[in-house]
């Protein structure tokens, strides 16, 4: 197993893929790694999308204007059952979109451990997904997230390494 610290300080955004496949094994580990992912109460209220045809990954990509994410050999989606979902009964806070987030977070990082790149998308037209794939209708949809083999010119962006301090963000009591 790799360091975990080293392996959330070296992923990075990745943009810019080349031309090659990913074994079924590895996209079944990064989807098996979503499924272990932990959620509140264990209700786990998320869905998971893989769009492998060549198809279904136009029609989706026809719903961002995030072009960079082609040729990925597959883009999962990622999406949160609000009705599904544990509710802190203080303040009725529901924790679908946390989840997901969760899932989607442990994904990103099983991907770069098994050397593939891959970059969380917000920047889609979350009507137009819904309308070209009914199935996700009743969900949230929290994230894209293309995967493919890194291009040789693909480098983390100047703002990746950028991090506030410690004394900025955490305070100790």
């Amino acid at each position: 197993m790799s360091n975990f610290l080293k392996l959330a300080k070296d992923r990075y955004s990745a943009r810019k893929f080349k031309e090659g496949s990913i074994p079924e094994d590895d996209i079944n580990a990064i989807i098996e790694s979503g499924l272990c992912a932990p959620t509140a109460v264990n209700k786990q209220p998320f869905r998971i999308w893989a769009f492998h045809s060549e198809q279904a990954r136009e029609k989706l990509l026809s719903c961002t204007k995030m072009q960079f994410i082609s040729p990925a050999e597959v883009i999962f989606m990622i999406g949160a059952k609000a009705d599904e979902a544990w509710v802190r009964p203080f303040d009725e806070k529901n924790f679908a979109e946390i989840d997901a987030s969760i899932v989607t977070t442990q994904m990103m990082l099983q991907i770069h451990d098994l050397g593939y790149g891959s970059t969380w998308i917000g920047h889609f037209d979350e009507g137009k997904v819904k309308e070209l794939f009914p199935d996700a209708a009743g969900y949230e949809l929290i994230a894209l997230l293309p995967v493919g083999i890194i291009a040789e010119d693909c480098e983390p962006s100047p703002r990746h390494s950028q991090r506030r301090s410690i004394e900025d963000i955490v305070e100790f009591l």
